[in-house]
């Protein structure tokens, strides 16, 4: 039951508007929703205001609430005295939820150990840009001018610009002291198990088209993840299973993923994490990098590159023994070679299917393709274009005589692969079940760096030149992560659900 609002256009161009009273009824014919009106108290500029008053106050009285009427009653006009006029309204419940989380998981507390010898207090400077990534994000002099006069931080009122700057560069100055007793002032608090670290890398791109000359410099040239060249620094990140941040690293935007290893190494030995198991992606799997990894976390569970590594290609993939199904669309089976190397060949049948659909329509497109030309030279402009085609070029040879044609044994050799990776461990005491699922989890870190990157935190685009401060920047986004997975830990109570798929 609602009141309804009628009107009639007048002959001399005026409006008469009306009011009802009224409910919707399904029509029992055509089945739509229909107005069927109960009462109809007149038009607005005749209405008798006193009846509906009435009216208000009788239905408040069944509801247990109270109707005011700021033309009868005194004192008070919607809940606030006369004389009182809002001047402005700041947003409170998203920052408070914010700065208490920030207090009890020991993040305030360990910023003002570093800051105590400091006049200002820049722990709460830091606050606020943490809370701006989170509710809507800015640059630090968008969050200094404008967003902090729109929500309730009065401790932020009195802070100047440079004191912003400031905060950031003493947060640079004791990052590592503070990401390692933060860490685990939350492990503690929420009982995490540090059993697994997953461990990944994105680039994070800058408003420029030069890089740095200077030595030193992060922002340098390389292949974004998006797919494009630009100036760019690579953020490295390491969480637990539940996605809490570890630790993070900035390196130059040149940076290859298994150069990264050695760094790695070097800050998580330090940090006593007992038995942890090192969880990657193919990138970070090379021959040197696993005897690092040995060193720094003890254990590893790394992707490997199947087509691309001779002893996987020849060996593993053709050795005997069927898959265990693990779940519905994952089956597994493990394979130890004489030198002592342990792998675990992953399979989806679901993805299988769609792999050999997909390239099946491939292959009629290009089967097509060919069939409209009588010139199948390779030198022809329609053959360049297919063969400089990422899509189409691993389907496609050229013959002795330079015409082009498909590859009907890439073609045999590419369907061996479908809906397969291959996972590659020295921890002798995980079980086939644990590594396959371990790794599939990794795909916890992807959602991280969407929430960073575009979803939430939106860590780009980045302004800053100085080295330390994009470094700072960073470090603030995934405290605003941690702020992040910790209230989503709180609200679920439950470890992250399984992604299904590969």
């Amino acid at each position: 039951m609602y009141l309804r609002t009628t009107k009639r256009k007048n002959k001399d161009g005026s409006v008469t508007q009306y009011y009802q009273l009224a409910h919707n009824e399904r029509h029992p014919d055509t089945g739509k929703s229909t107005a069927k009106i109960i009462h109809s108290f007149g038009r607005a500029d005749q209405l008798d205001r006193e009846a509906l008053v009435r009216l208000c106050r009788s239905i408040a009285r069944v509801c247990g609430v109270e109707v005011v009427d700021p033309l009868t009653d005194t004192g008070q006009v919607g809940g606030l005295p006369r004389d009182v006029k809002i001047q402005r309204t700041v947003e409170f419940g998203t920052v408070q939820v914010i700065e208490e989380l920030w207090e009890r998981y020991g993040i305030g507390k360990t910023l003002r150990e570093q800051c105590k010898k400091k006049q200002v207090p820049y722990d709460k400077a830091l606050l606020a840009m943490v809370a701006n990534r989170l509710c809507s994000p800015e640059s630090k002099l968008g969050v200094w001018d404008r967003w902090l006069e729109t929500v309730y931080l009065p401790e932020c009122n009195d802070f100047k610009l440079h004191q912003m700057y400031e905060a950031m560069d003493i947060l640079h100055e004791h990052a590592e002291k503070v990401e390692k007793q933060i860490f685990f002032e939350v492990a503690n608090l929420l009982n995490l198990s540090v059993d697994i670290i997953f461990y990944d890398t994105t680039t994070a791109s800058f408003a420029v088209d030069y890089e740095d000359e200077e030595e030193g410099g992060l922002r340098q040239y390389g292949l974004a993840k998006e797919g494009m060249w630009a100036p760019q620094v690579v953020v490295a990140l390491a969480v637990t299973r539940e996605g809490i941040p570890v630790k993070s690293w900035v390196f130059p935007g040149n940076t290859s993923d298994f150069s990264t290893v050695t760094t790695i190494k070097k800050d998580l030995r330090g940090w006593n994490l007992g038995r942890a198991l090192f969880v990657a992606d193919s990138g970070m799997n090379s021959k040197d990098n696993r005897k690092e990894l040995a060193k720094a976390c003890g254990t590893y569970l790394l992707a490997s590159r199947m087509a691309s590594v001779k002893e996987i290609k020849e060996t593993v993939l053709s050795q005997p023994g069927r898959y265990r199904e693990l779940s519905g669309n994952l089956h597994a089976k493990e394979v130890i070679l004489e030198n002592g190397n342990r792998y675990i060949i992953c399979y989806n049948p679901q993805e299988a299917k769609r792999q050999s659909k997909y390239r099946e329509e491939i292959v009629e497109m290009l089967e097509n393709e060919l069939k409209k030309h009588k010139d199948k030279s390779a030198t022809q402009k329609w053959a360049i274009t297919l063969l400089a085609s990422r899509r189409y070029k691993r389907y496609l040879a050229i013959t002795d005589s330079g015409k082009i044609r498909i590859d009907r044994k890439a073609i045999k050799n590419t369907a061996k692969y479908d809906g397969k990776w291959v996972l590659e461990t020295n921890d002798e005491k995980l079980t086939m079940e644990d590594a396959a699922h371990g790794y599939r989890n990794l795909l916890v870190i992807e959602r991280c760096f969407r929430s960073l990157k575009r979803t939430q935190i939106k860590m780009m685009p980045m302004y800053h030149w100085l080295p330390h401060r994009i470094e700072a920047h960073v470090k603030i986004c995934v405290l605003a992560l941690l702020i992040e997975r910790v209230a989503y830990s709180r609200r679920f109570r439950t470890p992250i659900p399984r992604e299904s798929g590969q």
